[in-house]
């Protein structure tokens, strides 16, 4: 039985769970997957050049498969042989595996932005719906170009050209014209999300509601101030 002495001598590897659970994604097989996870606990202890003969016996296998699994690791940029000088002069090799980490990067970057296009997808079918539901009808062609232009052009997202649409409708506005404004509105005071807009409604609706309170108050009567209980009769 092995004893916590040993247990601890032998160190700890970390590795993110993310590598773990896409490397198949990065075109790695298990075989693969389990040499570069050897070279990166050598790595761990230090060792920058380990001995694929020792790997090859850890792994249970021939030392001319472990060489054809580093060739193949190699060939798929996902370990880079390195050669470096130290302050003598003196060369050494290293396997350098930063390149499966930056893959990685790039495939998780791949897979956020394919869920955002998804999403972004999915916003621009509502917002269109809206649209169609507020006015009663479907959209022209010309309406679609004047969306698409938002889109694509003036860089609106979905959410705030249906925002902009509710505020058109509030307003009984059912034009493109109207719902533009707005849009150009929000931009000249860098609007660009559901919560600045609402933000922005309060604010207004603050702005009316004084003005509205002090127009009220400048309507008053005026009531003369003469106290009439006080009034002399001349003929007393």
């Amino acid at each position: 039985m092995i004893s916590l002495q040993e247990y601890l001598a032998a160190g700890e590897t970390t590795l993110s769970n993310l590598l773990v659970q896409n490397y198949t994604k990065l075109d790695l097989n298990t075989d693969e997957f389990m040499l570069w996870l050897q070279l990166y606990v050598a790595h761990q202890t230090g060792d920058d050049f380990p001995n694929l003969t020792n790997i090859a016996k850890t792994m249970g296998d021939t030392v001319e498969k472990t060489y054809s699994l580093l060739n193949s690791l190699v060939e798929k940029e996902l370990v880079t042989l390195e050669t470096t000088l130290d302050e003598t002069g003196r060369q050494s090799d290293r396997y350098n595996l930063m390149p499966a980490f930056e893959k990685l990067s790039r495939l998780k970057e791949q897979q956020r932005f394919e869920t955002e296009e998804k999403n972004d997808l999915a916003a621009q079918k509502k917002m269109l719906k809206s649209f169609e539901q507020e006015f009663g009808r479907p959209l022209s062609p010309i309406e679609y170009q004047k969306i698409g232009y938002w889109l694509n052009d003036d860089h609106y997202s979905p959410g705030l050209i249906e925002l902009a649409l509710q505020e058109a409708v509030l307003n009984q506005a059912y034009n493109f014209k109207y719902i533009e404004t707005v849009l150009q509105s929000w931009e000249k005071k860098n609007i660009r999300s559901k919560v600045q807009v609402e933000e922005e409604q309060r604010r207004r609706k603050q702005i009316l509601l004084q003005k509205e309170e002090q127009k009220q108050s400048e309507e008053l009567p005026k009531v003369s101030l003469y106290n009439w209980l006080e009034r002399k009769d001349p003929d007393a």
